[in-house]
């Protein structure tokens, strides 16, 4: 979408995809898990329109990130020395 296509928005997409591959994970899985280990917690309302799909988000209850793979999530797309 042409509204989002923005610079920062492709850096935290690449260190997205990044953490997904190191972690053998997919995207949406480490987003699920970024926003359920997230202080405070976020329980994220999703849907599945398949079991595939529904296997998939329940994975990420099980996925872990590390102290190192969150501050990579979330500093990703800011510039350096910002916050």
């Amino acid at each position: 979408m042409p509204g989002y296509d923005h610079p920062t928005n492709r850096a935290r997409l690449a260190v997205l995809r990044e953490v997904a591959a190191e972690l053998g994970a997919t995207p949406a899985q480490v987003v699920l898990a970024w926003l359920m280990q997230g202080q405070p917690p976020t329980i994220p309302v999703v849907g599945a329109s398949t079991v595939t799909q529904l296997e998939e988000l329940l994975r990420a209850v099980d996925l872990r990130l590390d102290g190192e793979v969150r501050e990579r999530l979330d500093t990703a797309g800011r510039p350096a020395g910002d916050w």
